[in-house]
């Protein structure tokens, strides 16, 4: 059996996957073919891809969305991916001199494979660089710099710096420099403590481990066909795209060209994996060993949860709702505690947390003893879901609401977080705006459907940033009012990046994001805000809270508690499937396209109408302060 980089991912996961996979005696013995491998292979970095579309930061706020993977995902973001191994394949001819090899399809790219304890392992190579006396392999991830460089430590209360070191066009790492004076920035052990961190297969270090398993074959093939002696001439880099580069604009033949930036970035940057990879190698020939005794055993017996799981993320375990993690309750499980990943102190002072609950058999929400329950919030979780009562705090939601000044700019935006750059000003995965919708309410209550409702939508995938701005600013007064949304640091952010990129309306824009205000404010909390407002104790509690929220305040639990709106019967369901529509626009005919368009303007309505009904609602409960069983 040929066991592909991305098999080998997945059956070293835990000791049940391979089994689960039911493979028999005759696949086992089978060879794959290249469409198989390149099957699997692109499906994983389309994975990669939207896991890198849908971090999180301080600017990007929380994603609206999670996403299955599906064909019509493939398609439509397929390209872009391509695109980043064709911009790291240049940018490897440009600063590595000898012979380059790296092609779009992965048939035409350089593969290595060996035989390991009757098991075929078998990878290709992205970009592989080939010079007079050194081989460099170079794994391309359609995910940014940021990650890495950001791993930073120093003495207390002084200056933070990156365990990494950029020499010429490579980062280092500051142990592997000569020299480098790496005490007089951090104590060793903060160093090192940052630098384990990429050793962490399910976090940062996801992406080395996918290189380490290269090396693993690729070292293999050499020492089995006697060529040792090379193992010590190949080098081993992680091609990213720089969080810091910034696009000028230029094009040719409608094409971005990426060209060295204005501070002297490049588009692509590499890392040195050289010894990470090394000191994985013990770990990754542990990984080959359980895969080959999986193989032989087939135990499907239910085994610990645990990280390998990769519970609702992008790289979650396709077994892991089905099968393994079947019996976690669909609402309010014992994950759904509010900051559960904090755990729960046991009478010894024992924390529980996390999938460790579920292993130690507490699966409901109930389940979590109370002598454990010291938080607040907790509390009223479980008294709402035990005594199925509704909590809500009539005057912290009453001057919440009071607090806001009208009109109230209910604001949406759409985004196409796009790996490379695509218009003046940005950077790789900018959440760049192609849609907005906007309800005005003017006073409480007063908002019309349609009448109070403005929306853009661009018509092209051409840059139609300004038009948006232009409408934006046409319907909004940035001196008065409030700009109002739900994760509104979402829009705020896109708001400060579009008046980076357009500097004439900086000055509006800037009005206008500091106008900012969060529905989950009033429905949840803001400490801050309601300290400001005279609350103390009862600042740090929630709002409202209904046992089916289950531990969230997304639209998704929100919007059904306290309204009839639905977006099932719509055309275009959520966020995922708005970029699909609008990174398909260039394959759709011209009656296609209006159709869509159409579609993706009355799900982005319904979205800010969303929010509309919900303040509604809210407002008339700290009118009311219903309860109900």
């Amino acid at each position: 059996m040929a066991i592909t980089k991305t098999d080998f991912i997945e059956f070293s996961r835990c000791p049940r996957f391979v089994a689960l996979e039911n493979i028999k005696k005759e696949k086992l013995d089978a060879d794959v073919t290249i469409e198989e491998y390149r099957e699997k292979e692109y499906r994983n970095a389309l994975e990669e891809l939207l896991s890198s579309m849908y971090e999180t930061d301080e600017n990007n706020g929380t994603p609206k969305n999670q996403i299955d993977v599906k064909n019509k995902q493939l398609e439509a973001m397929m390209d872009y991916y391509k695109k980043v191994e064709e911009e790291a394949g240049k940018s490897v001819q440009k600063i590595f001199s000898g012979k380059t090899i790296y092609a779009k399809e992965t048939k035409n790219q350089e593969s290595f494979d060996f035989s390991y304890r009757g098991l075929k392992f078998l990878c290709y190579v992205d970009i592989y660089n080939e010079q007079e006396k050194e081989i460099n392999i170079i794994e391309v991830k359609a995910t940014t710099s940021k990650k890495y460089i950001e791993l930073k430590g120093g003495y207390p209360k002084a200056e933070k710096f990156s365990i990494f070191q950029k020499k010429g066009h490579i980062y280092k790492l500051k142990d592997e420099i000569k020299n480098y004076p790496l005490e007089s920035e951090m104590p060793r052990n903060v160093y090192e403590n940052q630098r384990e961190k990429l050793f962490c297969r399910e976090k940062i270090g996801s992406y080395i481990y996918d290189l380490a398993v290269q090396r693993f074959i690729i070292e293999g093939e050499y020492r089995s066909s006697k060529n040792e002696e090379k193992l010590n001439n190949i080098h081993y880099f992680l091609a990213v795209l720089n969080h810091e580069y910034i696009f000028d604009g230029t094009y040719e033949q409608n094409e971005p060209c990426y060209h060295q930036d204005q501070n002297g970035n490049n588009l692509i940057v590499f890392l040195d994996m050289d010894e990470i990879t090394k000191e994985m190698q013990k770990k990754i020939y542990e990984d080959a060993d359980k895969i080959y005794e999986n193989l032989k055993n087939s135990n499907a017996s239910a085994c610990p949860l645990g990280s390998y799981c990769a519970m609702k993320k992008q790289t979650e375990c396709k077994y892991f709702r089905p099968i393994c993690g079947s019996m976690i309750p669909k609402k309010n499980s014992s994950l759904t505690y509010f900051h559960n990943g904090r755990g729960f102190k046991d009478e010894d002072g024992i924390y529980h947390k996390g999938l460790q609950l579920i292993n130690e058999g507490y699966f409901d929400l109930l389940d979590i003893p109370e002598s454990w329950i010291q938080n607040e919030n907790h509390r009223i979780q479980r008294n709402c879901y035990q005594k199925k009562e509704i909590y809500i705090n009539k005057e912290k939601i009453k001057k919440g609401l009071d607090s806001l000044e009208y009109p109230i700019y209910h604001l949406d935006f759409e985004t196409f977080p796009c790996p490379v750059p695509r218009f003046k000003g940005e950077s790789p995965f900018t959440q760049s705006p192609f849609e907005f919708s906007l309800h005005i309410e003017r006073e409480p209550g007063i908002c019309d459907f349609k009448k109070d409702n403005i929306i853009f939508l661009a018509k092209t995938m051409q840059d139609e940033r300004e038009e948006l701005i232009k409408t934006l600013l046409n319907y909004i007064d940035v001196d008065k009012g409030t700009l109002f949304a739900q994760n509104v640091a979402f829009e705020k952010g896109r708001i400060k990046e579009l008046a980076q990129c357009f500097p004439k309306y900086k000055k509006r824009l800037m009005k206008l994001y500091d106008r900012g205000f969060d529905l989950l404010w009033i429905i949840n909390n803001n400490q801050k805000l309601y300290e400001s407002l005279g609350f103390q104790k009862e600042a740090k509690t929630v709002n409202y809270y209904h046992k089916d929220l289950s531990g969230s305040y997304s639209i998704k639990k929100t919007l059904p508690i306290f309204s009839n709106l639905s977006y099932e019967n719509l055309e275009v369901k959520n966020g995922t499937e708005a970029i699909i529509e609008y990174a398909s626009y260039n394959k759709m005919s011209k009656e296609e396209r209006k159709l869509k368009q159409e579609a993706l303007k009355i799900y982005c309505r319904q979205d800010t109408w969303a929010m509309f009904e919900i303040l509604s609602a809210l407002r008339q409960l700290s009118i009311d302060c219903l309860k109900m069983v």
